[in-house]
């Protein structure tokens, strides 16, 4: 029998849809307790195209943290890649009316990315996938197009994995 993952997304999405799921999922996630008066606000994507979400969960904590949440059933070594494009999303929102072009540094709050992983094959209980992993390596760039580069790309992104759910 298999299980259509779209209905397990959705199901993750409404089992954190309100705010005290959110403050035991991050309890999880993080090993700290929010205090109450740190408000939470669910941030997650809305896109008429695919079932009315494009990332599964995304919370905004106290102004300070945004946190993207996936949830996977099968093992997805591009999880970095959708991650940035959904945190650029996300970002685009929260930046929406606020003046990009002026003299004034704008602040957002710092990302955290996660992906909770319950599939059948074996996985460690915790893994890290890095968005530089995805780049085209410097010394490649430097044999095909001349141009001398630092191995460190100048944008990474860190997804803390945790599997066996």
């Amino acid at each position: 029998m298999s299980v259509n993952p779209r209905y397990k997304d959705s199901v993750f999405s409404l089992l954190f849809g309100n705010e005290d799921a959110l403050r035991e999922l991050y309890k999880a996630l993080f090993g700290a307790a929010l205090p109450l008066d740190v408000n939470i606000t669910i941030n997650t994507l809305e896109n008429a195209l695919y079932m009315t979400r494009i990332n599964d969960l995304s919370f905004e904590v106290g102004g300070r943290l945004v946190v993207l949440v996936e949830h996977q059933s099968t093992i997805n070594p591009n999880m970095a890649v959708r991650l940035l494009i959904y945190i650029s999303r996300v970002y685009e929102k929260m930046l929406t009316g606020k003046n990009l072009y002026g003299r004034k540094r704008l602040t957002i709050p710092r990302p955290g990315f996660i992906v909770l992983y319950n599939g059948v094959e074996e996985y460690p209980d915790t893994d890290t996938l890095n968005l530089a992993d995805a780049f085209t390596k410097a010394s490649e760039v430097a044999s095909a197009l001349g141009i001398p580069l630092s191995e460190k790309p100048p944008l990474d992104l860190e997804v803390k994995v945790t599997g066996n759910l």
